[in-house]
Parts: structure tokens; C-alpha cells; sequence
């Protein structure tokens, strides 16, 4: 901590926060990474997590360009200092890395190391990863490591700290799994009882429409009509289904991405013009990314669906503390108070309810001949 006591301990206080800040196991691994070389002033740094057949199931690093990395090829397998780290669970602090007895090499786009200081992060007696740094910005004396004492006391704080934001990112990823998993089993049975159901009496009505063909026509036509009937009320229970789905594309493009792609399908499906524009919208936090593509998805559905809009326009701009969906169609409009008397809710009740699932609001703007406008705001932008 050569930088002194007060901005030393400021350095500490930002990478534990940084930390602390993060749910995904991998934006936690890319967190510590980033934290332990900025704090120790290090060229490099790595962080691996190890599987259980000998190799790596994440490896992260900082200092190394994509391009780099990419050249490298393949993780690295649990050998050399690496292996011993993990498994004698002790801190290796080396002058210089290349003559260590246990040094292996490494390929041959990998950066040139001397220096050298790794400890195990653990949580328990169990070892759950292993961080480490080499390159030292200092000036070195011959045959002395960089690292002093005091960078490896700093480390081990670290990587306590490392080893709780690890398993807190875990344990999140497990939960949500096993929320997934519920929520398809669910799911699941839902599409049995009632889909499977709607099939099944579809399959038989069409069965007695062409027994009736040759026979009794008008009687015929009237099962064939109820084959329509049928078919339709299954295709919405089987769209209702489905929309319950978290997307993956949420996980992996964010939000903004996968709004844009989602727009642009239906303008390629669409004769309306369906446009969409984002403004300094931040990450949100999960369950308001997924309510705010939900609402999304119902108001797209409607405008195109019912109410003859030749545009329809989704914007998501960010607002203090939070991010604002806006979808305005310039279509037949509606007026909201009588659609509530009628009991035709035409999916209000459903976006209103992810508006306050989501600790946000839901306002509805329309009048026949005026088009609609659908606003949600949501905190945590």
C-alpha cells in the first residue's frame, strides 16, 4: 500500500463495492480480476475457477487483449504453479516465475512473466478458485519480486472478500436455475391440461366435419367453423404460455439489444412501419428487464394485432432513477374506461400487473380515432 493509508484503503473500499455490485458469476470473476491488478499495480492478472476433470470451468484475465487471448488457444489445465495452488491452498510469491522448479512454459503467444505473486481463494476448507499476478510496475532488484509482504496481505483481503461475492453470485445463478426449472415445469403442465385439451377436441370436431361432408354440409361447415374456433383459442393459450418464458436473449444481449431485434422481426412481418429507439438506458436489474419486454411484447401485439396502426413506435429512454418503454401506434384507438366495463382488457390488467411487479407504473393514453400510447417506468436504470 504505497500509496499511502487513505488512498489505499479508498483503492480497497472501490473494489469491494465494485464486488458487491455484480450478480453473474462471470461479471464477479471479471470484477476481482480488474480490483486485484488496479490495487497491486500489476501488468496482469488472472482468476481461474476449477472444474473437477483437471482444467479450468472459467478462466478470466486482465491486461491481455482479445487478440492476445485469442492466440493463446485453449484454457490452461491445473499444472505447474497453478496446481500447486489449488492444491496445497497456500500463497506462492516468486521472483520470477520461469525458474521455479514446478514452471511448466506456457504457449507461445503468451506475454513474457516474471514476478509473480497467486493465492487460492477459498471459501471454507474448500478451494474455489485461484487469483494471481505478475509484472510488477516497479523498479525490481536483481533476483527480488516485485510483490512485497504488504501486496500479498493486501491480496488476502481480497480474495476473502472475493470468495464471498463468488459463492453470493452462485448461489444467485442456482436459485434463478431452480426458479427456471419450476417455472417450465409449471409451464408444462399447463400446456398438457389446457393446449393438449384444446388439440385433443380440435382433432375430433375436424374427425366429424368430414363425416358430415357428404351427408349434411351446412353441418359440416358449422364443425368446421368450430375447427377455427378451436385452433385459435389454442394458439393464445399456447402464446400465453410461451411469453411467460424468460428469453435467453435477455441474458446474453441486455435489454436494448433485444428490443431492437424483436422490433425488427415484427417490422419484417408487419405492412406497418415498426421503429425503435433507445437513449442512455443503463443495465436493469432482471426482473425489471423482463417485465419491461414483456409489457413490450403485449403493446406490440395489440397495436399490430387490433388496431390498424400503419407506425408503431417503441422508445426506451432512461430517467432519473430509472428507465421509461413508450409504445405509441397511430392506429384506431380505444377508449380505456370502456374497455375496463366491458371486461375486454385487451392485456391492461397483465401490464399493468408486471408495471407493479416491477416496483413501476403503467399509464395508458388512447381515444377513438387518437391511436395509443403505452409509458412504463421502471426503477434501477
Amino acid at each position: 500500500m504505497s500509496q499511502g493509508p487513505r488512498s489505499g484503503l479508498a483503492a480497497v473500499s472501490s473494489a469491494l463495492l465494485a464486488m458487491s455490485r455484480h450478480l453473474e458469476v462471470r461479471d464477479v470473476l471479471k470484477t476481482i480480476v480488474a480490483s486485484a491488478r488496479e490495487l497491486l499495480d500489476a501488468q496482469y492478472a488472472a482468476l481461474g475457477v476449477p472444474d473437477d476433470h483437471g482444467g479450468f470451468a472459467q478462466f478470466v484475465v486482465d491486461g491481455v487483449s482479445d487478440a492476445q487471448w485469442k492466440a493463446i488457444g485453449p484454457l490452461p489445465r491445473q499444472h505447474g504453479i497453478l496446481a500447486a495452488m489449488l492444491r496445497e491452498a497456500r500463497t506462492e510469491r516468486l521472483a520470477d516465475v520461469r525458474q521455479d522448479p514446478r514452471f511448466e512454459g506456457w504457449p507461445a503467444a503468451h506475454p513474457d512473466m516474471s514476478d509473480f505473486l497467486g493465492l487460492p481463494i477459498r471459501d471454507g476448507d474448500e478451494v474455489i478458485g485461484a487469483l494471481f499476478l505478475a509484472n510488477k510496475n516497479c523498479e525490481k532488484q536483481q533476483g527480488s519480486c516485485g510483490f512485497t509482504p504488504e501486496d500479498e496481505e493486501l491480496l488476502a483481503l481480497l480474495a476473502q472478500h472475493a470468495a464471498i461475492a463468488l459463492t453470493n453470485a452462485r448461489l444467485y445463478e442456482r436459485s434463478r436455475e431452480l426458479t427456471i426449472a419450476e417455472e417450465r415445469s409449471r409451464l408444462a403442465h399447463e400446456l398438457h391440461d389446457a393446449v393438449s385439451q384444446k388439440l385433443f377436441s380440435l382433432r375430433l370436431t375436424a374427425q366429424a366435419a368430414a363425416a358430415l361432408v357428404d351427408r349434411d354440409p351446412s353441418r359440416a361447415k358449422g364443425e368446421l367453423q368450430q375447427v377455427a374456433a378451436l385452433a385459435a383459442e389454442a394458439a393464445d393459450e399456447l402464446r400465453a404460455a410461451v411469453v411467460e418464458l424468460r428469453p435467453a436473449a435477455l441474458d446474453e444481449d441486455g435489454l436494448v439489444a433485444t428490443l431492437r431485434t424483436h422490433v425488427q422481426v415484427l417490422d419484417r412481418a408487419h405492412t406497418a412501419r415498426v421503429t425503435f429507439g433507445a437513449d442512455g438506458v443503463r443495465a436493469l436489474p432482471a426482473a425489471q428487464e423482463e417485465a419491461v419486454l414483456r409489457v413490450a411484447q403485449e403493446a406490440l401485439h395489440n397495436a399490430l394485432r387490433h388496431s390498424g396502426a400503419r407506425h408503431v413506435d417503441v422508445t426506451l429512454v432512461r430517467r432519473a432513477g430509472g428507465a421509461v418503454l413508450r409504445v405509441t401506434d397511430d392506429g384506431c384507438g380505444f377508449d380505456p374506461q370502456s374497455v375496463r366495463r366491458g371486461g375486454r382488457h385487451l392485456g391492461l390488467v397483465s401490464m399493468r400487473d408486471r408495471a407493479d411487479g416491477a416496483g413501476g407504473g403503467l399509464t395508458v393514453e388512447s381515444a377513438p380515432g387518437k391511436g395509443t400510447t403505452i409509458e412504463m417506468e421502471v426503477p434501477g436504470g
